[in-house]
C-alpha cells in the first residue's frame, strides 16, 4: 500500500512516507545548510583529511549549496530487497533489479515484487562482490537480451566478468547465458570491482572496473595491458569498440576507453552525450570525472585523498601532468556508488547529477553548468541508508536501493 504525506515546501522541510509494510510515519528534516550574506554555504561541516591539499581550480571542491524549493513526496515502496546492486526500468515502466548473492527480480511499476529471475551464472558475492550491475540491450524490444556485471570465481581468485543472455517468454530465466568479457587479471581479493554498465548511443558498452584495492593490485591502474582500474568500451560481443583510442597500438589492450580509476562505481551520460564517472578514494578523494577517451586519470599517482592510516600517497602529489583533474571531489569521502542524470519532473533537478552515497548515506545532488560543478545539495540524508544506485524513472520519478533492501521514489508533490 501506499501512503503520501501532505508536504510543505521542501525549502522548508521534507516528510518521508514509510509505505510498504503497513506502518508508517513522518518526521520533518530541518533545512541544515545555512546562509550567510546571502550565500548558501555547502552542506559539508566536517573538517578535511588533508587540509594543506589545495584543489586545483575554483569550484573543484566544496562549491556554494543549494536547496530544492519545490515540494517532493519520498516513500518507500518496498522494503523486501536483498542487498540490491543495480536498477534499470523495463520498457513498460516495470523494474529489473539485482541481487548481490546472485539473483534478479522484476518488481512492477509501483515496486511490488513480481518474480525472480533464475538461470544466472555463480557468483562470488564475499566482501564486496556478487552479482552488481545490469543493462538492457538497446533492441531488448526485439531481442530480449539483458548484459550484467559479476564477480566470477576462477581458480586463483575472481575477476569482474560481463555476461548477456536472453530473458524468456516468461520472464522467469536467462537463457543462453554467455560470459563476453573477463576482467584480467584475475585476483584472490573481495574489494574494488567496480562494475557498471552504460550503452552509448552507437550500441557499444562501456564498461568500468576497479584496481581490486590492494597495494599489489593498485599499480594495476596504470598497466595498459591489465584490464583493472580501466572504463572499457567493448561491443555487444564483448570486441574491442570501434574507434577505441588505443585500437593499433601495441603497448595498450584495445578495449581501454580510459585508465588510471580506483573504484569507479558509477557512470551516467549527459543530456550532452557526455560521459562522466563517479568513483571512491581512499580516505578522502571521492570524486566526479568527465572522461575523455584515452586519457588518463591519475590513480595511483594522483589523488586528493590520502591512505586509511593517514600517510600520503605518491608524497602528497594532487596534480601531474599528463593526468586530468576530477571536474569535484569530496574530502572527507562520501562513497559514492551508482548515478544519474536526472530526466524527471522536477524542474530545479533538470539535468543535475544524482549520486547514491554509502557511508555518506545520502543522494549528493550536483549541478552542473559548462561541465563544472556549480551547486550541491544533500538529499535523503536523515534517512541514514547506504544508497547503492539511483535511476531517473521512465514514469518521471527518480528511485533508489538501498543497501537494506528499500527501494525509494521520490516524486514531484
Amino acid at each position: 500500500m501506499n501512503f503520501t504525506n501532505k508536504l510543505i515546501p521542501a525549502s522548508l522541510a521534507v516528510f518521508l512516507a514509510v509505505s510498504c509494510t503497513g506502518n508508517s510515519s513522518s518526521h520533518t528534516v530541518q533545512n541544515t545548510t545555512p546562509s550567510q550574506n546571502g550565500v548558501m554555504q555547502n552542506p559539508e561541516t566536517s573538517d578535511k583529511n588533508s587540509p594543506d591539499y589545495q584543489p586545483a581550480f575554483a569550484g573543484q571542491t566544496r562549491v556554494e549549496g543549494v536547496q530544492t524549493k519545490a515540494a517532493y513526496n519520498v516513500e518507500v515502496v518496498n522494503d523486501g530487497l536483498s542487498k540490491p546492486w543495480g536498477i534499470i526500468n523495463l520498457p513498460d515502466g516495470r523494474f529489473l533489479v539485482t541481487q548481490k548473492a546472485g539473483t534478479m527480480v522484476i518488481l512492477d511499476a509501483q515496486g511490488k515484487l513480481l518474480n525472480e529471475v533464475k538461470g544466472l551464472p555463480k557468483v562470488d558475492d564475499k566482501g564486496q562482490g556478487g552479482l552488481l550491475d545490469v543493462a538492457l540491450d538497446p533492441d531488448f524490444q526485439f531481442n530480449k537480451m539483458i548484459y550484467w556485471t559479476f564477480s566470477e570465481p576462477v581458480s586463483g581468485g575472481n575477476h569482474t566478468a560481463v555476461a548477456k543472455g536472453k530473458l524468456s517468454a516468461d520472464e522467469k530465466m536467462i537463457e543462453g547465458v554467455q560470459v563476453i568479457f573477463r576482467a584480467t587479471p584475475t585476483y584472490d581479493g573481495d574489494k574494488h570491482f567496480g562494475s557498471r554498465l552504460l550503452f552509448d548511443k552507437e550500441g557499444n558498452l562501456f564498461v568500468s572496473t576497479g584496481e581490486r584495492s590492494d597495494m599489489e593490485t593498485r599499480p594495476l591502474a596504470q598497466n595498459p595491458t591489465a584490464y583493472l582500474g580501466k572504463v572499457l568500451k567493448i561491443t555487444k560481443d564483448g570486441k574491442p569498440a570501434a574507434g577505441n583510442p588505443f585500437l593499433g597500438n601495441a603497448k595498450f589492450k584495445p578495449e581501454i576507453y580510459s585508465y588510471g580509476h580506483r573504484n569507479p562505481q558509477g557512470l551516467a551520460m549527459d543530456e550532452k552525450g557526455q560521459l562522466w564517472d563517479g568513483e571512491m578514494g581512499p580516505k578522502g578523494g571521492d570524486e566526479v570525472n568527465l572522461i575523455a577517451p584515452g586519457k588518463n586519470y591519475g590513480w595511483g599517482d594522483v589523488t586528493y585523498g590520502i591512505e586509511y592510516s593517514g600517510k600520503k600517497i605518491n608524497n602528497g602529489t594532487t596534480q601531474k601532468a599528463g593526468t586530468e583533474q576530477p571536474v569535484y571531489y569530496w574530502d572527507p569521502s562520501i562513497s559514492m556508488s551508482g548515478m544519474t542524470f536526472y530526466s524527471g519532473n522536477m524542474a530545479e533537478w533538470k539535468n543535475n547529477l544524482m549520486l547514491g552515497c554509502l557511508s555518506g548515506e545520502k543522494i549528493i545532488r550536483l549541478v552542473i553548468k559548462d561541465n563544472k560543478v556549480v551547486g550541491e545539495e544533500w538529499l535523503l540524508a536523515d534517512t541514514k541508508e547506504r544508497f547503492r544506485d539511483v535511476l531517473s524513472g521512465q514514469d518521471g520519478n527518480m528511485y533508489a536501493i538501498t543497501d537494506s533492501g528499500k527501494l525509494y521514489k521520490v516524486s514531484k508533490k
